[in-house]
């Protein structure tokens, strides 16, 4: 049997048990739970990927939380190898026990050592919880797990967004977060060695308007989503 993961971030572990529940409450005004844009985050990424006929067989979640994104990402691709990792140890053995069967793996992001073995890194609303003087650190540990011309698709809320910064507010883990605009995020990955492929915003239409999301595709280059992705690669 396995052994609890160790608690190194006090923070997230004490909302490891009703993080769900804690992001649903703020999210709720959207008219949509988050598995709808769990899913939605992968399956655009997804569709990007198909264009570039690019086929990932080991994927890297970074900051991988309770799992739900792993667990979707180890779905939509069956053949490959997840692996979810988090500085919250309480978050890790919530993942394992809620998305262990579904084949993902977990790991303390201390105890990870990347050696360039991934195709593909994402993460989601991972960067505006780390320390300002800790991002260009942590950009550089999913460029060392990618294999050369890897992939990273960076998710971010987007602080241009009034209804992002609302939800925010109303979540108590991200209540204080310091957010990234999309050219920041661009500069940071750029400043880590990667190569931005595209920018793309997703998450325009509340539900109440949801007859309209079927044009989201077509303004995905306009910065009005509540969600971005930048799209980058390791050269």
């Amino acid at each position: 049997m396995s052994q609890p993961a160790p608690n190194p971030n006090p923070e997230f572990d004490a909302y490891a048990t009703d993080y769900d529940s804690a992001l649903e409450q703020g999210i709720s005004v959207s008219g949509e739970h988050k598995e709808y844009f769990a899913q939605g985050r992968v399956d655009w990424l997804a569709a990007r990927l198909a264009k570039l006929n690019f086929a990932p067989t080991r994927i890297f979640d970074f900051g991988c939380g309770t799992g739900t994104g792993a667990r979707i990402l180890a779905e939509k691709y069956r053949t490959a190898k997840v692996l979810g990792a988090d500085i919250s140890g309480s978050s890790l053995d919530t993942g394992r026990k809620l998305h262990g069967a579904a084949g993902v793996q977990f790991q303390l992001t201390g105890e990870y050592q990347p050696a360039g073995e991934m195709d593909l890194a994402f993460c989601n609303g991972v960067f505006h919880h780390i320390p300002l003087a800790e991002r260009a650190g942590a950009v550089t540990t999913v460029f060392k797990s990618l294999k050369p011309g890897g992939l990273f698709a960076f998710w971010e809320n987007n602080p241009w967004n009034p209804g992002t910064r609302y939800v925010m507010s109303r979540i108590p883990f991200d209540r204080d977060a310091i957010t990234l605009s999309p050219p920041e995020a661009r500069r940071l990955l750029q400043a880590g060695g990667f190569e931005v492929v595209r920018t793309d915003f997703l998450f325009i239409f509340p539900r109440v308007l949801g007859w309209l999301r079927a044009c989201e595709p077509s303004l995905a280059s306009l910065p009005f989503g509540a969600q971005y992705m930048v799209l980058a690669r390791k050269n």
